[in-house]
């Protein structure tokens, strides 16, 4: 039998979002486990299947025929001026922007606060769905926005490809869930997010757009954490975000981050347990995912690092997902370089490892 054709498989997965039924949609970051925001009970299947907490906030993707506004409207109470430079200079993209919400309006996704995170991805299939659901028709409601939060369970690691979305949800929603194929996720860390509801941009989860793009696009320098903490102080407290918590992006293995010197001593350590175990082969399973040159003991699995931030980033999540297939017991990383190119990777990885 022939594959359906894109058109095709995106009106059958606009048909299910204005059911009321989830589906999983490919983005330029991972994909996401969607459903029409402004249906509570809808978004309140995302969370049962995700296993996520119920004030823990969903992002809302919108379509991007206006440049996103309309649906920014829908959603937003006010926009900062700072904030409408931002969509300018990254909308459609992997940034989202917290912004105050509009009473009564998509409550459930965002997990109660009245604030919401907004987002206009650049996936080509993404956006053909959210346009097909914005177009207006007789007796068709429109939907203005998905909430889509990453197709994971929560706190694991997030899917960038389609067969990751239908083997994390194969037990929970089986064959019933309509996965939209787009490819390997371009970016492959989740999107920046950017808080606009304190008067000044603040980083809240860093992503593929750097804080320093972010402030020469809208001309105002990013909030320290000293900064943050001092209004956090004032009862000015950030509000919930996707991502953000300490521990997340974790597989089964156990993940430690190690810089090279580290690594090639941790192994040496291994391989010698290794000698001296009964049989010699006793070592516990481990795989390493490193930049450096290492002496690498043949019983461990290995996966090189690429120097390149932008390409780790897209290979993360993938990569973590392979080598926990191999159900090792610990999963070894080279702790990424310092400079800011690098923030996003360093992020995931960190709570990964907590």
């Amino acid at each position: 039998m022939a594959a359906p054709r894109i058109t095709d498989a995106i009106e059958a997965a606009a048909d299910a979002v204005r059911a009321g039924a989830l589906i999983g949609m490919p983005t330029e970051t991972v994909y996401g486990l969607a459903a029409d925001a402004d249906q509570p009970a809808a978004v309140a299947q995302i969370f049962q299947a995700k296993g996520r907490p119920a004030d823990h906030p969903l992002i809302v993707h919108l379509a991007a025929f206006d440049g996103g506004m309309s649906g920014v409207a829908h959603y937003a109470q006010h926009v900062p001026a700072f904030a409408r430079q931002l969509m300018a200079a990254f909308w459609p993209g992997p940034l989202t922007l917290i912004l105050p919400r509009q009473p009564g309006v998509a409550a459930a996704a965002a997990g109660g606060q009245d604030s919401i995170g907004l987002r206009c991805p650049s996936h080509p299939v993404a956006q053909a769905l959210l346009l097909t659901l914005r177009q207006p028709a007789p007796g068709v409601p429109v939907v203005w926005g998905l909430a889509a939060p990453s197709a994971n369970r929560f706190g694991r690691v997030s899917p960038t490809r389609s067969a990751h979305v239908q083997s994390e949800f194969a037990e929970v929603l089986g064959a019933q869930l309509l996965v939209l194929e787009g490819g390997d996720c371009a970016v492959g860390i989740e999107s920046t997010i950017i808080d606009c509801t304190r008067g000044a941009p603040v980083l809240l989860r860093p992503g593929g757009i750097t804080a320093d793009q972010v402030a020469e696009a809208c001309g105002r320098t990013l909030l320290s954490r000293e900064a943050q903490a001092a209004l956090a102080a004032g009862g000015n407290q950030a509000p919930r975000a996707s991502g953000t918590l300490a521990s997340h992006y974790a597989p089964s293995a156990r993940v430690r981050l190690l810089d090279a010197a580290g690594l090639q001593a941790a192994l040496d350590a291994a391989a010698r347990e290794a000698a001296v175990a009964p049989g010699g082969t006793a070592a516990p399973a481990l795989a390493v995912y490193a930049r450096a040159r290492l002496q690498v003991p043949p019983s461990v699995a290995w996966r090189t690092m690429p120097a390149d931030a932008a390409v780790t980033a897209h290979e993360l999540f993938a990569v973590l997902r392979e080598l926990d297939a191999l159900r090792v017991q610990e999963i070894w990383v080279e702790t990424p370089p310092s400079d800011m190119a690098w923030d996003g990777v360093r992020d995931r990885l960190q709570r990964a490892a907590a």
